[in-house]
C-alpha cells in the first residue's frame, strides 16, 4: 500500500521519484532507483524515511498505509486543516459516528 500511496502523493506533488527522494535525505546518485522500488512495493522503507516523505509531501505518515480510497482522502484532508478547524471537525466526526452507532444498535428507534 504504501508505494501505491507515495506515487499518488508524489505526483499530485508535481516531484520526479528522483526530486522526491533528494528532498526526502536520500543521496542523489540512488534517489530515482531507491524510489521506485518503493513505488513497486519491491522495498519497503524505515519508518524513519517515511516521516521525512511524509514531511515533503506535505501528508501524514498513516496516508500511506490507508488501504480504503476515501479514509485516505479524509486523513490527508484533517491533515491540511489549521489545528483549531481540525479539531472542530473531529468533534463533528465523533458525534456524527456515535450516532450512528446508537441507531445500529437500536434499530426502529429514533
Amino acid at each position: 500500500m504504501f508505494g501505491k500511496r507515495m506515487k499518488e502523493a508524489r505526483l499530485k506533488a508535481g516531484l520526479s521519484q528522483e526530486r522526491l527522494g533528494v528532498l526526502a535525505g536520500i543521496d542523489e546518485m540512488s534517489s530515482s532507483a531507491r524510489m521506485n522500488q518503493y513505488e513497486r512495493g519491491k522495498h519497503e522503507p524505515d519508518f524513519s524515511l517515511v516521516e521525512r516523505v511524509a514531511q515533503v509531501l506535505d501528508v501524514p505518515e498513516c496516508y500511506f498505509y490507508c488501504k480504503e480510497d476515501d479514509l485516505a482522502l479524509i486523513v490527508i484532508q484533517l491533515h491540511r486543516l489549521p489545528p483549531h478547524e481540525r479539531q472542530q471537525v473531529t468533534i463533528a466526526i465523533e458525534h456524527m459516528l456515535l450516532d450512528a452507532t446508537n441507531a445500529r444498535e437500536r434499530p426502529g428507534k429514533i
